[in-house]
């Protein structure tokens, strides 16, 4: 096939890109901006366009589909005489399932944990041998690509994104792939980070139960009321419905395990929310054929998805860990699962704000409290990413310690005014998290947690 993407340089769009024209298709593509790592990796395919930018000259009747990435505008150029010519127009999702029409699909949906529950069963069927393909949002370990597309694999795993298929398509993409396996972990609302209204937002997860193909089967986290009361609004759908709870755990010198029967697993994961996702990816294995034996003894190798409470480094004593703080009670979840990980040490919390949380004073109000249960903790913000000239920097950190109201807290508004606060800090006793609202993190990480560590 000859296939056309607008908007190649995406980071889902440009792996797919790349995949078909590993299975031998004619791919070309155009964006107005391409930033690393998706241009190296078209470079290296050989499908980095000779130009950035948009040209009609590309869109021809020969083409068999235009794939159209979420980035490109309705009145996009190259979208609007694609129309013209009557060529054949692909959202992401919708090139997927035509792709995946005779496999088996498993999609994983939910507010978060999606990748993480999507990786933990990438993990296990990779070390049963088990040929699958996926798609997922974010580069896991142990897999150079967000995306595995071939001929000859049964199953399919997918992330499923709640969220517009394209800007000529209001569908969410995950109502697309009609899946013989589906799991919702949980379902949350929230006013400032959600494009839909709230009985919008759980419309479209009733929907998405709704594609399940007839027959198929319905994974869901029971100990979550939303989820719950969207399963009971969909009891006319013909599938098999199966609920999944938080394991029985115990926590031992800084390691979880789990109870399963009378052995007890020991794993590399902390928090309860893992626990959560453990217990969704293990039902969902089922569904696939996999013996409870099996799921069990490769589970305790898996470590994380990238940045969520994400083991960084230790010292021999304390710990480092690194979490993605979406939400002000995924701040307070994480908290509590390093504190009760490891009981008899004390914990510094540093979280990163945007501006956005900064200047937002409800947003902003939804973190109180989320950091009382860290013994010692930092907010730092980068005082040159607020752009507005009437804000005085005094009254902003004001706002901060008043809010978050915390009994021993720092406010840091320079990135080497960070660094030298942890050279000074005395870890001795101490774990650290850090917490960071940004997908592009400021901070060194690494780095950050060697000043740590050294005392």
């Amino acid at each position: 096939m000859r296939i056309h993407f607008i908007a190649i340089g995406g980071s889902v769009m440009h792996n797919l890109a790349i995949s078909l024209a590993r299975l031998g298709h004619q791919i070309t593509g155009s964006d107005d901006q391409i930033v690393e790592p998706s241009k190296s990796n078209l470079l290296e395919a050989g499908l980095y366009p000779k130009e950035i930018g948009w040209n009609t000259d590309k869109i021809s009747e020969d083409l068999d589909a235009i794939i159209l990435g979420k980035h490109a505008e309705a009145d996009n150029p190259e979208l609007l005489k694609a129309q013209e010519l009557g060529v054949k127009i692909y959202s992401f999702p919708e090139f997927i399932y035509e792709q995946s029409i005779n496999k088996i699909r498993v999609v994983i949906a939910g507010t978060f944990g999606k990748t993480t529950i999507v990786s933990m069963i990438m993990h296990v069927l990779k070390r049963l041998g088990r040929d699958f393909d996926y798609v997922v949002g974010a580069q896991l370990e142990g897999f150079n690509s967000l995306i595995k597309l071939t001929s000859q694999a049964p199953i399919i795993l997918i992330e499923g994104d709640e969220y517009y298929a394209s800007s000529i398509d209001d569908h969410s993409k995950f109502h697309y792939y009609h899946p013989n396996i589906a799991l919702i972990s949980n379902v949350h609302w929230d006013s400032y980070k959600m494009e839909v209204p709230e009985d919008v937002y759980f419309q479209q997860f009733e929907d998405f139960i709704d594609t399940i193909v007839p027959k198929g089967t319905l994974v869901y986290n029971k100990e979550d009321a939303d989820v719950l009361k969207i399963v009971g609004e969909t009891k006319d759908c013909k599938i098999n419905r199966h609920g999944y709870k938080m394991p029985t755990y115990t926590i031992n010198k800084g390691i979880t395990y789990l109870e399963v029967g009378e052995e007890q697993i020991p794993l590399k994961v902390i928090g309860k929310q893992n626990l959560s996702n453990i217990a969704g990816a293990y039902t969902v294995c089922e569904w696939l054929g996999i013996k409870r034996s099996d799921f069990y003894e490769h589970i305790r190798d898996f470590k994380s998805s990238i940045r969520y409470l994400e083991f960084l480094k230790s010292n021999g004593e304390s710990v480092v860990y690194q979490d993605f703080a979406h939400t002000a009670s995924k701040l307070l979840t994480s908290i509590h699962a390093v504190k009760e990980q490891f009981e008899n040490y004390k914990l510094l919390t540093v979280i990163e704000l945007n501006a956005y949380d900064i200047l937002n004073e409800d947003k902003l109000e939804l973190y109180r409290g989320s950091m009382d249960e860290s013994d010692e903790s930092v907010i730092f913000f980068n005082k040159n990413s607020i752009k507005e000239k009437n804000i005085i920097l005094s009254n902003i950190i004001e706002r901060l310690f008043s809010t978050f109201s915390h009994r021993k807290m720092t406010v840091v508004t320079d990135l080497d005014e960070l660094y030298s606060f942890l050279e000074d800090f005395d870890s001795q006793g101490f774990n650290m998290l850090f917490m960071s609202s940004d997908s592009n993190a400021r901070v060194n990480v690494l780095t950050f947690a060697d000043k740590f560590l050294s005392y």
